[in-house]
């Protein structure tokens, strides 16, 4: 079927929709595709700030983006058809644990409405070859076991992010099952990655912002949960996965329909002491401070993926390990908090990627 270089390579013209582009990791698929020769098309919320990534790279000037909301079925739909996208990429979500707590009728409105409102738009257009719907580790009903999960794990979530990750994955499957299988030269599938790290992520909450901005303001970081483990992985990673992926879905889209897991090797969970360890050790300077709160809410303590299926079915496999990950994300923030270029440390890093890949 491919490399991921011969997937990238496949882009080249192709007219690509990316939900969620003004989002971290849409963001970085945005860049890297439009790098790839493709006409890209982006659809989300306007990003948060101006220290967005999005904004940082200035993707509005070469990519075609539309503000837009994906609980706004009309709007969406009319976007993705007028596009006339050959492969669509889903990544428009609300991505917070901590967020959904705070506001869960928005965070079950945007990833399951907004699920609904997409698969909808993909059935009126006829252009679409491949999609990638992303969804998240968190869609698996979390045992707390040691063994990684694999897409034929049971589906569920405790929080109202997870559960509303789950409900995704069932709105995809029942809308393809129902109305996209039997399409012709068509494909579509679910990923599910593990926690995603790198540059340009501002996000409240999340363990490598929170570390920068203390770091960067000679703050102590506080640690809510220092033994919560997690897969790591840098952005590229999963990213990878889905590209290629993609590419796969265009050229033979029965073999590769359904669920994949992108995540990191098993030697690679750490905990979130270690990611701020590190992060201390990288940056030069820091302190840690634990602070578990008195009233906790619920997350999850041990997680990670089993990616067997990725591995052996599509000779995916990650890269990139703990260190090199850690030392690729923290140093994207040292270099853009000491005056340097936003595109080109990214570009930079896309394309320290692809050599590997090589």
């Amino acid at each position: 079927m491919g490399s991921l270089l011969e997937a990238v390579a496949s882009f080249k013209g192709k007219r690509i929709v990316v939900t969620g582009d003004t989002g971290f990791k849409g963001s970085w698929l945005s860049l890297w595709l439009h790098l790839a020769g493709a006409e890209v098309y982006g659809y989300a919320l306007p990003a948060e700030s101006e220290q967005s990534h999005f904004e940082q790279l200035g993707l509005k000037k070469l990519i075609q983006h539309q503000d837009g909301d994906v609980r706004d079925s009309e709007s969406l739909s009319h976007f993705i058809k007028s596009s006339k996208p050959e492969i669509v990429f889903h990544l428009a979500a609300q991505a917070l644990v901590r967020r959904s707590y705070a506001d869960p009728k928005t965070t079950y409105d945007t990833n399951i409405g907004g699920a609904v409102n997409l698969m909808e738009a993909v059935k009126i257009t006829d252009s679409i070859r491949s999609l990638i719907f992303v969804t998240s580790d968190k869609c698996y009903k979390n045992r707390e076991v040691r063994d990684g999960y694999r897409e034929t794990d049971e589906l569920g979530g405790r929080d109202p992010y997870s559960a509303s990750k789950a409900a995704a994955e069932l709105v995809f499957s029942s809308f393809f099952d129902s109305f996209l299988s039997s399409r012709e030269n068509f494909g579509a599938a679910t990923v599910r990655a593990g926690n995603v790290i790198g540059g340009g992520d501002w996000a409240q909450d999340r363990i490598i912002p929170d570390c920068i901005r203390s770091l960067s303001t000679n703050q102590p970081i506080v640690l809510r949960y220092p033994n919560a483990t997690r897969p790591w992985q840098h952005v590229l990673e999963p990213l990878s996965g889905y590209v290629q992926l993609a590419h796969y879905l265009c050229e033979s889209p029965k073999s590769f329909n359904g669920a994949w897991n992108f995540g990191p090797d098993e030697s690679d969970a750490y905990s979130v002491n270690d990611v701020a360890k590190q992060a201390v050790k990288i940056w030069g300077s820091g302190e840690i401070k634990i602070d578990t709160p008195t009233t906790q809410m619920h997350e999850a303590g041990l997680l990670h993926l089993n990616c067997d299926k990725a591995k052996q079915q599509m000779s995916w496999r990650p890269r990139w390990d703990f260190l090199q990950t850690m030392t690729n994300t923290v140093s994207w923030y040292r270099d853009v908090n000491n005056g340097n270029s936003v595109r080109e440390i990214t570009e930079s890093q896309i394309n320290e990627y692809m050599e590997q890949i090589k």
